[in-house]
């Protein structure tokens, strides 16, 4: 029989590998939303509204606000909150799905180390130094691709694809240093971020519900609202209890090389020589920060 601690090293391991995989496709189901009538505040409204609506009985019944500081529940709603998810769905409006693994997923480990190091004292180990390096390296790369490609206002989307990372870092180091449950986490994402943004939504913001068609609805509906809204980020809250925000940052940092694949497949985005070249520096240096992490 494995020990307790196996057990738990495993569950984070299978935890963190589904989100890569959900959030390979998610990349591609955001950008292709970014390309249809829906405005950037629909996408919002679906990712909060929707998991609301699920989350709502679970939490009515755990109550987990009785084991939150209404300090600790304001900074978890902010961290995925409207400023954070705005700018993702933004980004997708100028960069390709490839971007978005490269510099949101891709800058996770680098940036969850920094703070880490910073406001933790975590010890770093010398080869995730270098790893934080081969990850620079490859978004550098990137940026060089996107220019030799000449997509235009790529630079806007990989900043706004940067600042989410750093409101995602905060979110998986919080979640560690409290303990973050999994109830707590839909409480303060779907439930708390719900009842602040959807009225200001439904009252001043523009919509292109009426312009899109069903299949595209059902599409976001779907892939905002409860695959990574809901499901991604209960399995990034048992993943990081388990072997860690930068061991968990690393995993779904493997998402750069999958995203851009199945970007390239089904979107027929365009990746040149330096794009695929990225993602090859890029994968190590990912590699690098998740196994040399302290767990």
């Amino acid at each position: 029989m494995p020990s307790e601690d196996s057990r738990n090293l495993m569950i984070g391991y299978a935890a963190a590998f589904t989100v890569m995989c959900i959030w390979a496709t998610w990349l591609v189901a955001s950008r292709a939303g970014a390309q249809s009538p829906l405005t950037i505040y629909d996408h919002a409204v679906l990712r909060y509204g929707v998991s609301s609506i699920v989350a709502l009985p679970i939490v009515l019944y755990y109550k987990p606000w009785r084991t939150m500081t209404w300090q600790r529940i304001a900074i978890v709603s902010i961290l995925l909150g409207p400023i954070y998810i705005l700018a993702v769905f933004l980004a997708f409006r100028y960069a390709p799905a490839a971007h978005g693994g490269i510099f949101m997923n891709g800058a996770l480990p680098a940036v969850t180390l920094f703070i880490s190091w910073v406001l933790l004292k975590q010890r770093v180990h010398k080869l995730q130094i270098v790893g934080v390096v081969l990850i620079i390296i490859g978004a550098t790369l990137a940026v060089a691709d996107a220019a030799e490609l000449s997509l235009t206002g790529a630079w806007i989307g990989d900043g706004l694809f940067f600042i989410s990372a750093i409101f995602f870092s905060g979110y998986l180091i919080a979640a560690r240093v409290w303990n973050v449950s999994t109830t707590q986490v839909l409480f303060c994402s779907s439930i708390i971020n719900a009842v602040l943004f959807v009225p200001i939504w439904y009252l001043f913001l523009p919509s292109g519900f009426a312009e899109a068609t069903q299949t595209q609805f059902l599409i976001q509906m779907l892939y905002q609202g409860l695959i990574p809204g809901l499901i991604g980020l209960l399995l990034v809250a048992t993943a990081t209890r388990n072997i860690g925000p930068s061991s968990t940052a690393a995993f779904m940092a493997a998402v750069p090389a999958l995203g851009s694949i199945l970007g390239v497949v089904l979107l027929d985005e365009m990746l040149g020589g330096l794009g695929w070249l990225s993602i090859l520096v890029l994968t190590p240096g990912i590699l690098l920060v998740a196994f040399f992490g302290v767990k």
